[in-house]
Formats: structure tokens, sequence, C-alpha cells
């Protein structure tokens, strides 16, 4: 046995499990799953599976269900526990709960009622994905699952194009081609990607490359898995302002500052917000 028994105060405990390997989970995960008056899962069957794994006995403890649907309800009955004086320990299915998992509203409830709240840190696959794909790590932007819907997706990857940090996101193996020909089509064929599948698993897969690369790689192959895409953060690029005022003082001549703000920011691949404040001050030297 792994897992020793704790004394845990009253509050809300949230618990990182393994996102593939069930030895990932931490001892001190393990000590509070074996002495939490009550256990809350996202998939009680995946928890109880977790449990028999290392050795922890459920006994008679509640373990109640709690996810993305779950009702106002179920939420006030996990506070009334905490109230009672009871420890309450979540698990997400896989990973860190919260991050893109259920459990904000949960943790929001009782952080605002007061409650003593902590987690047990332990496997993420955003920053397992991270440490794997040779991408900056310094900067990153966890975007979570992109839409599913294509405009609405090709919208989101644009409104990220100029981001100077790694672009980290989930994806599911149905829409991963899709999703990387959208990348690819928004934020250039030559920009460099990579995709984690199956991280901590038997079948484990890291696949680097350009976005033409990794779209040409997908195309024709059934993808199974979780999966985690990384795009390299955008070029800085090298901006000639003399020249970048002129082009903007020349289309402010013909077109309404907005229309001449989307234009030049496009022709220069720079933020609209950028050149449109650009605009504002060009026309404030102008009256001065």
């Amino acid at each position: 046995m792994n897992h020793k028994l704790v004394d845990l105060a009253a509050g809300l405990y949230l618990v990182a499990t393994p996102i593939g390997n069930a030895r990932d989970i931490t001892l001190r995960a393990l000590d509070i799953l074996a002495s939490a008056d009550v256990l809350v899962a996202e998939d009680t069957r995946t928890l109880r599976r977790l449990l028999n794994i290392h050795g922890v006995p459920l006994a008679n403890r509640p373990l109640i269900s709690y996810h993305d649907h779950s009702s106002a309800k179920v939420r006030g009955r996990l506070m009334k526990y905490i109230s009672a004086d009871k420890s309450v320990a979540y698990a997400s299915e896989a990973g860190t709960p919260l991050i893109a998992d259920p459990g904000y509203h949960l943790s929001k409830d009782a952080s605002e009622a007061g409650y003593l709240m902590t987690t047990a840190p332990g496997s993420s696959a955003v920053l397992s994905a991270l440490t794997l794909a040779g991408l900056p790590t310094d900067s990153f932007l966890f975007d979570g699952f992109l839409p599913a819907q294509k405009t609405a997706r090709r919208a989101r990857l644009q409104n990220l194009s100029d981001i100077q940090s790694t672009l980290v996101f989930y994806e599911s193996p149905k829409r991963l081609a899709a999703m990387l020909r959208d990348a690819r089509d928004t934020l250039g064929a030559e920009r460099t990607a990579v995709y984690c599948r199956e991280l901590t698993k038997k079948f484990e897969e890291v696949r680097r490359g350009s976005l033409n690369e990794l779209c040409d790689h997908v195309a024709d192959r059934s993808i199974k898995g979780e999966v985690v895409v990384l795009i390299s953060c955008a070029e800085k690029l090298s901006i000639n302002e003399e020249q970048l005022s002129l082009d903007l003082q020349k289309a402010l001549n013909d077109m309404s500052l907005r229309d001449a703000s989307e234009a030049v920011a496009r022709a220069y691949g720079l933020p609209k917000r950028q050149i449109y404040q650009k605009a504002l001050e060009l026309g404030k030297e102008e009256t001065e």
C-alpha cells in the first residue's frame, strides 16, 4: 500500500489524477483519496479503477458524480458536506481539475463561502506536452478546445495569429486533421507545430514539423487517443515605422479610419488594434 491515512480539515481538495499511466499519481494524492470523508469524481468508474489499482479502500464513504452537466443541486449537496465539517476530495477523469475539465463552479462556490480549498498537484497534459514539444516554454497560451465549427475555429485562430507565445490546444482525434488544415491556412503553412498523442501511455506519439507537414501526415490516417496541439509563436517582423506611417496616412486619405486601419494591419501582419491606435495618433498630430 502506497498511501496512509491523514487528518484532513473540512474543505475542498482538488486532486490531480494520471492522464495515462496510473503510476503517475502522487503519494499525497493517494493520502487524500484514502482519507477524505467524501469522494467526488467526474467519472466515478474511472476513480474506482484508480482506487483499486493503488489499494485505496472506498469503504462506506460516499462517491458522488460531478461533471459539467451536474445540477446546482448536486453542487449544493457537496457544499453541505463541507459546511458539516467534512473533507471533500474532487478528481477529474484525468489530469488536473478545472484545466479544460469540470470543477470551476464548485471551486468558485467553495472559495466564495470562505471554505478551505487546496490542491494536490500532479499530471497535466498541457505541461507534459510543453516539456516534450521542443517549442519555447517561457511564454505560452493555453486555449483549451477550439470551436468545432470551421468558421468559428478559423476566426479564433485568426485572433491568436499575432500572439508572441507558444499556442497550446486540446483537440479531438476526429477533428485533428481539420484543425491542422485550418491552422495551416490561417497561421501559415511553414509555421512550426507539434502534436502529442496518448501522452504517458504505451503508444505515446510526439510528431513535429511544419503545419503543412503535419497536415500531410494525418491526412489519410485514423488518429486515436487524446491529442495536444502546440504551435510556435508568431515571428516578430522588422517594421519600417516611417513607411508604415506613410502607408497608413495614404490609406486614411481614401478610406474611413476603421477600413484604413484594417487594410494596413492586414498588409503588415499586425494587430488591428495597434494600427487603429496609430491612426488615431496620426489624426491627432494633424489637428495640433
